[in-house]
């Protein structure tokens, strides 16, 4: 290239107010856009290695920054976190408060100030920062969770990049993890009673009572999280669940034993109607998917004690609980496919695909025989 080597980069006016500049030497490309207020901002350009022309790329990537800064009242140059926090401020204002409080406290669990990429600068952050902060979510979590989670990320950050907040869509983008449409028999753990007892002598009180819930019932975790003591009526508890496209309300009533009876009647003792039913340390509802930081710290201590014969199988979450309690109840009470099915939420499809092997012959014979 003919341009000589100098500090300040060669400029091209692309539009009024809008150039593109090449700095000889390094050889790097850079946008130059001046806003509504008459200040000058710069974006370094990723262009490619070994693009076919690196001006109609360069030119290109200027041009859809240009687009997105005269949306924009003046350009936002900040982190991650002030990103989703403009996010959830937006929501407010558009008098979304209910998604916003939903929206606040699930970037609080996923997203705490202690998470590197909370003060990551939004603009310099890369597709590999996203993906390690994925992977810092996995533990004790359920594909589908993580998901969700990755889903929300973008959806706040795409929002902030309309406000004006630059950054780069292609690095928090992320592929969806596999095996996320159901707790299927690859994903699906189940735990030993003597496991299960190990995990709730490991686990916080509150904890323990929480996991116990999910043991006696078969629920979700976000089932029983969300369920009140107005919910118990001292014999069934009330879940609602959401499911579909578009998520609908579904409710149902699973059926205790007297066991189960008794433990929730103890955890409602003494409670007002709307009060949780089985609360976090604080006496509040936990906090979407907190109840994922209990069980590890529950595993850890667990590991960390046990012998080695004893130690815990690999992917052990809070839905492990809910995978134990459908197996028993098909395989040690005998309890029908259809009633299980209808007790914790799931369907008979589910039920054969993820727990076939945990149903009694006579019912398999049973369900061949309705499929004929």
């Amino acid at each position: 290239m003919s341009l000589p080597v100098r500090r300040e980069p060669h400029w091209l006016k692309l539009d009024e107010g809008a150039y593109l500049g090449f700095r000889r030497g390094p050889d790097t490309w850079i946008a130059r856009f001046r806003d509504g207020t008459g200040e000058q901002n710069y974006n370094a350009l990723k262009v490619p290695a070994h693009v076919r022309d690196e001006f109609v790329e360069a030119k290109r990537l200027a041009e859809e920054w240009f687009v997105q800064m005269r949306g924009a009242a003046s350009a936002k140059r900040g982190t991650v976190r002030n990103a989703v926090d403009y996010y959830l401020t937006h929501l407010e204002r558009q008098g979304r408060t209910e998604a916003a409080h939903v929206a606040r406290k699930r970037f609080g669990v996923i997203l705490p100030d202690s998470d590197p990429l909370a003060h990551r600068k939004l603009e310099s952050a890369k597709r590999e920062d996203f993906e390690q902060w994925r992977e810092r979510l996995m533990p004790g979590r359920q594909p589908q969770s993580v998901n969700r989670y990755t889903d929300s990320m973008a959806a706040a950050l795409n929002a902030a990049l309309k406000g004006g907040h630059i950054g780069d869509a292609r690095a928090w983008s992320l592929d969806a993890l596999t095996n996320d449409a159901s707790h299927d028999e690859e994903t699906a753990v189940f735990l030993s009673p003597a496991h299960r007892k190990a995990l709730l002598a490991n686990a916080a009180p509150f904890a323990a009572d929480f996991f116990r819930g999910l043991e006696l019932t078969g629920a979700r975790p976000g089932e029983l999280a969300r369920a009140r003591v107005s919910d118990f009526d001292g014999e069934q508890i009330r879940f609602t669940h959401r499911k579909g496209r578009p998520p609908k309300l579904k409710t149902r009533y699973t059926v205790l034993s007297v066991e189960g009876a008794e433990f929730f009647k103890r955890m409602s003792s003494g409670k007002a109607p709307d009060d949780p039913l089985i609360g976090n340390p604080q006496g509040k509802p936990w906090p979407s998917a907190s109840w994922g930081d209990a069980m590890r710290a529950a595993i850890a201590a667990h590991q960390q004690s046990c012998e080695p014969t004893g130690r815990l199988p690999p992917g052990v979450s809070a839905y492990a609980f809910r995978h134990s309690r459908i197996s028993e109840l098909l395989q040690v009470h005998g309890i029908d496919p259809l009633t299980v099915a209808v007790q914790t939420g799931t369907s008979l499809h589910q039920i054969e695909k993820t727990y076939y092997k945990f149903i009694p012959s006579v019912m398999k014979a049973k369900l061949a025989a309705v499929k004929d």
